[in-house]
């Protein structure tokens, strides 16, 4: 039994239903963040970290900063492009274009490459635009929330590598790192960035990143000074690598209090194979995706290639809307998130099944979810 209050499930693309133990993690007593038990923990964390993403990579490295998902698209953009630079951003959903918005904040120019809606952009189309331009850095959304649409990166990795070699690749993994599978060193990722409140398990205030020893490289050829004063990594790269060696450090004060509760959320996840948790987030995806097409809803990503195993974005027949459906969700123990991408934000809902709603078999999250969207979907008057 769990110890948390009564509540509706929250199954939302992020945040999602925390384990008991995480949250406890999160009452730690208060203890100094340049002090040796602290330290350690935060070493472990860093450690765990290029477990998740899969690097070996002496090289690479994990940052762990106080802040949320979008606080790595601003290291990003301040820190491995320069003003006046080019960057080429695959559009496959609204969350391409805020990080599009982040560089042009930096004075980097941003050239987005835009799919229809439910799609993502075809390796065909990328190679044409890195033929016609250079561009310093290319990013894609792994998993774009507003859509539910999943981008293809070993394919596309190794299509820039041989395309375009001097580009950075850059992955949004903020709705896919720990329920999609990443391998960082294998696929020749330079940088992924993630929050901890998602997949991952830990809740929100962490932004997460692992960078490639090839993108510290360009970072350190940089011609100016990085253009973010608390993001850039000349303050800290020296914190996360004297971290990791369990060396106290100080730059700007971390939240110990997080620092453990994704310590603990990274433990319970590396505890198992990771092929077993990708499974498990794909076979309830599978399910939920079925229940949904059985009950003649279509989904904004059509294909099967394009459908994220962590969420699913469902159109509502016509004639309802988000606010005709969800309140009833909620009187049946399940909160669902209405629709993101701001061109069709009124025709759909978005099902978030990630973490412990998926991988923990004594929690009845996502059966008590199909039931309730096929009821609320009853009690408003459509039939399937």
């Amino acid at each position: 039994m769990s110890s948390q209050p009564p509540h509706p499930a929250l199954l939302i693309p992020g945040p999602i239903e925390f384990d008991d133990a995480v949250l406890q993690s999160m009452s730690h007593f208060s203890e100094s963040h340049v002090g040796a038990p602290f330290v350690n923990t935060f070493s472990e964390v860093l450690a765990s970290l290029r477990k998740l993403f899969q690097t070996t990579a002496p090289d690479s490295q994990p940052f762990v900063l106080s802040g949320s998902g979008t606080l790595g698209w601003d290291q990003v953009a301040a820190n491995l492009a320069e003003p006046g630079e080019e960057v080429l951003v695959l559009h496959a959903g609204y969350f391409a274009d805020s990080f599009a918005d982040c560089f042009e904040t930096y004075g980097v120019k941003a050239t987005q490459l835009k799919a229809a809606i439910g799609d993502r952009p075809q390796l065909d189309e990328v190679e044409k635009a890195l033929k016609e331009r250079k561009y310093k850095i290319l990013t894609v959304t792994h998993v774009d929330t507003s859509t539910g649409v999943l981008s293809e990166l070993k394919e596309l990795s190794e299509l820039v590598h041989r395309v375009s070699p001097e580009t950075l690749v850059v992955v949004d993994g903020v709705c896919s790192v720990g329920c999609e599978e990443i391998r960082f060193d294998d696929w020749g990722l330079d940088v992924v960035l993630t929050a901890s409140q998602k997949a991952i398990g830990c809740p929100a205030g962490l932004s997460i990143l692992m960078v490639s020893g090839r993108a510290i490289e360009v970072f350190k050829a940089r011609k100016t000074r990085p253009t973010s004063y608390f993001g850039s990594w000349k303050n800290w790269l020296p914190i996360m690598q004297n971290y990791e060696a369990k060396k106290p450090s100080y730059f700007a004060t971390p939240s110990p209090q997080l620092i453990h509760a994704l310590h603990t959320s990274l433990t319970q996840i590396l505890s198992r194979p990771l092929e077993q948790r990708f499974a498990d987030h794909k076979a309830a995806s599978q399910k939920i995706k079925k229940a949904v097409a059985d009950l003649g809803l279509k989904q904004l990503a059509s294909k099967p290639e394009n459908q994220a195993n962590g969420m699913t974005a469902i159109y509502l027949p016509e004639g309802i809307a988000p606010p005709d459906v969800l309140p009833s969700l909620a009187k049946k123990g399940v909160i669902f998130a209405g629709g993101l991408h701001k061109e069709i934000a009124t025709k759909y809902i978005r099902f978030g099944h990630m973490g412990v709603s998926v991988t923990d078999p004594s929690r009845p999250d996502i059966n008590t979810a199909i039931e309730a969207l096929k009821n609320s979907l009853v009690e408003v008057g459509y039939k399937a």
